[in-house]
């Protein structure tokens, strides 16, 4: 097993499994993880084991404290030397969930956040999921302003 930083050569599987892991109206498209990859491969964290993508973690860096919908959509925003870890994608293959590879990756995410000395983290996620991130430390700020693909979210920080 091992975690390394994302290249246009994963982008396919991770398109792939982003689009089985999401809704389609949530789901990053193939085209704008192509964006992101160009733009901040350091922040793609990609478990791979046994020549196969399990599971990745994604994101920018932002001077701004909050995930805003428009990040998304706005690769070229990542600024390398912000404050803040976002987190847009938290996502397992779906034959390897259940597993702790998520787990493994966040952890490795966190570690590398303090390592490049971010004020912390954010990420937004469903109600349902909150237990898990404030399992690595992750206060609920509450509901986001975020209302990406029409669905309901929830901040996340994580501050070092």
């Amino acid at each position: 097993m091992r975690i390394y930083h994302g290249t246009l050569q994963d982008l396919d599987d991770l398109a792939e499994i982003e689009k089985a892991s999401y809704p389609e109206a949530e789901a990053a498209s193939r085209e704008s993880i192509e964006k992101r990859l160009k733009a901040f491969g350091d922040c793609f964290w990609i478990l791979e084991e046994d020549g196969e993508i399990r599971a990745f973690i994604n994101g920018m860096v932002s001077e701004k404290p909050d995930l805003i919908d428009e990040m998304y959509d706005h690769a070229e925003w990542h600024d390398e030397k912000g404050d803040w870890q976002m987190i847009f994608s938290v996502v397992t293959s779906s034959k390897y969930r259940k597993r702790g590879y998520a787990s493994i990756v966040m952890k490795q995410v966190i570690e590398d956040a303090r390592k490049r000395n971010r004020k912390g983290i954010v990420l937004t996620c469903k109600e349902r999921l909150i237990p898990f991130y404030e399992r690595f430390g992750y206060v609920n700020e509450g509901e986001s302003v975020s209302n990406h693909g029409g669905a309901i979210w929830y901040q996340m920080r994580l501050t070092f």
